[in-house]
């Protein structure tokens, strides 16, 4: 059951101080004191006492005496709880502030005072759960980082490791410890192409002699402040096993499609040679130019297959130079039909002419074959920010999510007598010059192909 409020005790306190105060009062200067005063005056015993009554100024007087100490243990007594919640608070913050939060309020008061001991211990227990919560996913998180194979470097501002996992105390220090140490100094002893990449800042896929043997790294590399203060990480990881499965995989893909497009030119020239030596053999010339036309075709396609597949692997260094806009689209329209989506940057564009027109050839090609309107087919050139972006867009189908995370794989392609190769070598030609290709889907349907290219 809930006791009376400190509200409703102080009225009843202070309503009790008045009531005593006015009590005095009236015994002072009305009953019984006065009477007692007149008593003592009359009697023969007490001579002294037939002085004046006590007048209002003397009653006050005696009513204040009379107050001061009770009013001063009520206040005591009012005060008391309060200051001993105060004290436990202080020491609970406190403890607080050091990290300890074990401390509750022990308390059978039912209140308000009550209320707010229960709602502390209440958030002390929070504070306990959260704190165990976070340590037992720092504990995942620190076992999770020490066993990845990933060699994980956390470096200060002067260089010096706060943080290294057991996979980069073996790759630097021979499985030895690396927190305090110069990271510069335990570059010195690595191979100078991990050295230089590691110095240069940024993300890099490098080949290093190691171990007897050639090792592959990706390392990406990220600057951030932790509590205030810039740090660096680094993270190493081996690519050797990966990429030679991805070799693999690529070679047998390879194989595969090579193999599939030779049977498909192969097998039709073989019948035809068959089929022209009977025709010989029977003297019907008449149909053989047919048959050598068709085995020309054959042969040529064959030798355009083979053709695609050596520029994609002999790609040469692109040249890049200064592009005024207008000649290039002149250029670029003779060879595709495209739609103008907006003026072209007043800017000139800097990169190798024929293998950005190469590129762009591709793309108008795959935009009208996708299936939408030929006077849909936009190319689009802006600037955004320092980068020079190229967008084809088309009005077709678009892509599914499968088929846009493998569009620009080398070899993969939807076409039934596509190489695979179209979207590919864009790709190769746009990294080589330092930017890269994006594919996404148009609101409204259609596919938006963009080129982005850095500017000088």
């Amino acid at each position: 059951m809930r006791k009376m409020s400190l509200e409703g005790r102080m009225t009843i306190l202070i309503g009790s101080s008045a009531l005593v105060g006015a009590l005095v009062f009236a015994s002072v200067t009305e009953w019984p004191l006065p009477q007692l005063i007149s008593w003592m005056g009359s009697s023969p015993k007490h001579p002294a006492a037939a002085s004046e009554p006590i007048g209002p100024w003397g009653a006050l007087t005696l009513s204040v005496l009379v107050l001061l100490p009770l009013s001063a243990w009520l206040a005591h007594a009012v005060m008391q709880p309060l200051r001993s919640l105060m004290r436990a608070l202080q020491s609970a913050v406190a403890s607080y502030r050091d990290g300890d939060f074990s401390v509750s309020i022990a308390s059978s008061r039912s209140d308000e005072l009550g209320d707010l001991i229960h709602m502390h211990n209440a958030l002390g227990q929070t504070l306990r759960d959260q704190r165990q919560h976070l340590a037992q996913r720092e504990l995942m998180l620190d076992t999770v980082v020490q066993n990845t194979p990933v060699a994980l470097v956390l470096t200060d501002a002067q260089g010096k490791v706060t943080y290294a996992n057991i996979a980069a105390r073996h790759l630097f220090n021979e499985g030895r410890t690396l927190a305090g140490l110069n990271f510069e100094d335990m570059l010195v002893t690595m191979p100078e192409a991990l050295r230089k990449a590691a110095q240069g800042g940024e993300d890099a896929l490098l080949t290093v002699e190691m171990d007897g043997g050639e090792e592959t790294f990706h390392l990406s590399q990220r600057n951030f402040r932790l509590q205030g203060r810039p740090h660096r990480l680094q993270l190493y990881r081996r690519m050797t096993r990966e990429l030679s499965r991805q070799e693999v995989a690529t070679w047998k893909r390879v194989i595969r499609v090579i193999s599939h497009e030779l049977n498909n030119s192969l097998a039709p020239i073989s019948s035809l040679s068959h089929s022209g030596a009977e025709l010989v053999r029977r003297g019907d010339l008449e149909r053989l130019p047919g048959v050598f036309a068709s085995i020309g075709d054959r042969a040529r396609h064959l030798h355009g297959f083979i053709a695609g597949y050596a520029s994609f692997a002999k790609l040469p260094s692109p040249q890049p130079q200064s592009i005024e806009w207008k000649p290039f689209l002149d250029a670029l329209a003779l060879h595709s039909e495209f739609r103008l989506q907006s003026d072209a940057p007043e800017q000139p564009g800097r990169f190798d002419a024929v293998q950005i027109e190469q590129v762009l050839i591709n793309l108008i090609k795959n935009a009208h074959e996708a299936g939408g309107a030929p006077e849909e087919v936009t190319l689009d050139i802006h600037v955004v920010g320092r980068e020079l972006r190229i967008e084809v867009a088309d009005r077709g189908p678009g892509m599914n999510e499968m088929v846009l995370a493998q569009a620009l794989l080398p070899f993969y392609s939807t076409k039934r007598s596509g190489t695979g190769l179209g979207l590919a070598l864009a790709r190769e030609i746009a990294e080589a010059h330092g930017g890269r290709i994006a594919l996404a889907n148009r609101e409204g349907g259609g596919l938006r192909v963009s080129l982005l290219l850095p500017l000088p």
